[in-house]
């Protein structure tokens, strides 16, 4: 566990600052005034079916009009990471969503990361009384982009039946769509170097021994507290090895821990994505 005091001022103003002004600097777009955005996006959920282990398989289907796009998990340099609130569900006890693989989407300069026209992510629901049927409710909050980048608030909900066993081949595909595992990959070592910053952040250096997935590759940190700004990283490459330097900091300015195991990679390729799970020591 790597520990870190509180960031210093001047780092917390930098990073305040750079949210305030993210969506102006986008294609240069003014911040929308006074209208909603929810009609270029289209949120369904598709019913799927229940599994042998007692388990749902559903999905969330977001239909985007022509040239606007929404973000992937971790939404790049800028953009607005997608946030559920499933609390309106009935017999849920648990949720985990499958992300497809998602692109590399340039903005005016500014690299940001999701999904453009129509994408699926699969649902795996697990009830809180088996055998019964699940009443799935969500509120989203996403962001979507074209000339302005706005958030979004929607609504969906449905009734997902115990009975119905065949797959749905659209979730089918998109749970065909994931990124590789490091061993799938061919991932031979992974470490994280973690060092203080002269500003209170905490600086980490991750290298990657792995082939080359093809394009532009960029390697996006994530951890497991919601509570850690990462940084976008900055990722090159030297024959089979990736070194991706980036930054952390907690949002309110604290101290924390940095659990290893749950820190993630995911080495994003040109139309394959890499997802390696944990960073030990160098």
């Amino acid at each position: 566990m790597a520990h870190v005091e509180p960031m210093k001022q001047n780092f917390l103003s930098r990073g305040l600052s750079a949210l305030i002004l993210f969506i102006p600097l986008i294609l240069g777009a003014p911040v929308a005034k006074a209208q909603t955005y929810e009609s270029v996006i289209n949120a369904q959920l598709l019913p799927g079916w229940r599994m042998a282990d007692g388990s749902h398989m559903a999905a969330l289907e977001l239909d985007l009009d022509s040239g606007w796009k929404t973000y992937w998990r971790s939404p790049g340099d800028v953009g607005i990471p997608p946030q559920f609130d499933w609390r309106g569900s009935r017999n849920l006890s648990g949720i985990e969503i499958s992300w497809p693989t998602p692109k590399q989407m340039d903005q005016g300069g500014i690299t940001t990361i999701g999904y453009s026209g129509k994408v699926t992510l699969p649902l795996k629901l697990t009830p809180t009384r088996n055998g019964k049927n699940i009443r799935l409710k969500g509120i989203l909050n996403l962001g979507v982009c074209r000339e302005v980048c706005v958030p979004v608030n929607v609504t969906v909900s449905a009734d997902l039946p115990r009975k119905v066993k065949k797959p749905d081949p659209r979730i089918a595909a998109a749970l065909a769509d994931r990124a590789y595992t490091a061993k799938e990959a061919g991932v031979s070592h992974v470490s994280c170097v973690l060092s203080p910053g002269a500003n209170g952040e905490l600086k980490l250096r991750a290298e990657v021994t792995m082939p080359k997935i093809g394009g532009h590759e960029l390697a996006i940190v994530e951890t497991d507290n919601p509570q850690v700004w990462v940084a976008p990283s900055k990722t090159r490459r030297s024959g089979n090895l990736i070194i991706a330097e980036t930054e952390l900091v907690h949002v309110e300015g604290r101290s924390f821990a940095v659990n290893r195991s749950g820190l993630r990679i995911t080495v994003l390729g040109k139309s394959k994505a890499v997802d390696i799970q944990g960073c030990p020591a160098g």
